[in-house]
Formats: C-alpha cells, sequence, structure tokens
C-alpha cells in the first residue's frame, strides 16, 4: 500500500554512488533517489489517509449541505403535483380525440346519460349511435387520484366537458384540488 508519507529524496551528488561507478543516463537518475530516513521526519508533511477531517471542515460541509437541502427540497416537492395535473390534460386530450372521433361516424357526441362508456362499448337506448365503429378507447382512463373523469353534453364550458374535480375529487379548489377540465387553464 502506497505511503505518502515515504517521498523520495534526492541524494547529493557523489554521496551513495559507488566509486569509479560510470553509469549514466536513468539508471544513474534512479540511483541518485533514495527513502528518507526515519529519523528526520518530513518538515512539511502531507495530509494521510490516517488523519481525519477537523470539526470545523465537518460542520461547513453540513451547513452547505443543509443550505442546498432547504433550496431543492421545496422545488422537488412541487413536482408531483404538477405531474398529476399534466397526466390530466394528457388523458383530457386523448379522450377529447375519441370523442371527435365518435362524433366523426355518429354525427354527434354521446348524451350525458350515455357518458364516456359510449367511447368502449357501443350505447343502447337514445340517442342511437347508428356508425359506432369503435370501441375509440380500450378502456376509460381514470384521473390520477383514481377517480373516473367526468362528461357533460352539452357542456357549460364549451360543446362538451369532459374534466376531473382533482385532489379532493369535489367540485371548484384550488391547486392539486383544482377542476381541471379540456376548456384549459
Amino acid at each position: 500500500m502506497f505511503n505518502p508519507s515515504l517521498q523520495l529524496s534526492k541524494v547529493q551528488p557523489g554521496i551513495g554512488k559507488a566509486r569509479g561507478s560510470s553509469v549514466n543516463g536513468p539508471e544513474a537518475q534512479a540511483a541518485e533517489y533514495r527513502a528518507p530516513n526515519p529519523q528526520f521526519p518530513n518538515p512539511n508533511p502531507a495530509r494521510t489517509s490516517a488523519q481525519g477531517f477537523t470539526l470545523i471542515e465537518i460542520l461547513v460541509v453540513v451547513v452547505i449541505l443543509g443550505i442546498l437541502a432547504a433550496i431543492v427540497v421545496p422545488r422537488v416537492m412541487e413536482r408531483p403535483g404538477e405531474a398529476r395535473i399534466t397526466r390530466v390534460k394528457q388523458d383530457l386530450q386523448g379522450v377529447m380525440t375519441a370523442l371527435n372521433m365518435y362524433k366523426l361516424d355518429n354525427f354527434r357526441y354521446p348524451d350525458s346519460s350515455q357518458g364516456l362508456e359510449a367511447l368502449v362499448t357501443k350505447p343502447s337506448g337514445q340517442p342511437e349511435a347508428p356508425n359506432w365503429k369503435g370501441p375509440y378507447l380500450d378502456r376509460l382512463p381514470k384521473d390520477p387520484w383514481n377517480q373516473p373523469y367526468l362528461y357533460q353534453y352539452p357542456g357549460q364550458h364549451g360543446e362538451v366537458d369532459v374534466y376531473s374535480h382533482g385532489a379532493d375529487a369535489r367540485p371548484g379548489g384550488e391547486g392539486d384540488a383544482a377542476d381541471i377540465g379540456n376548456w384549459g387553464d
């Protein structure tokens, strides 16, 4: 194992060489170096692996880590809410695409009583869907809070409303609990 305190020191020229030696080149240079004398410690020792950190160094590192945690943790904690809202918006786009395909085939959107289920199975009853060519969705998605998406035709915000009540599953609210719909922000 390498010990950094064992540094090679250069031998004075002419000392340590065999008399009459005519060795030149790398061999001669290597012969001029030898291990230090243990009786005379290095006056400027480098820190060795056996020595630890000082208390001040440890405290500085702890303070820096604390500052970083105070900055990063709140930002990371906001991300799950943003991710859920983004997922709702993506789900709503997919449902709206399926509803528009349904309308192209049947010349109208499914009625509120038929709901989004009309995108998965052919609706029975009125209004009829004589040209139903579905399923338009493999299955009905649920929002990130495990609630079904809500559907209203005719809609209050547009021709149709597809929406989620958010984290609290109740109308209205703010933040994660706000209603998120196909009508925009």
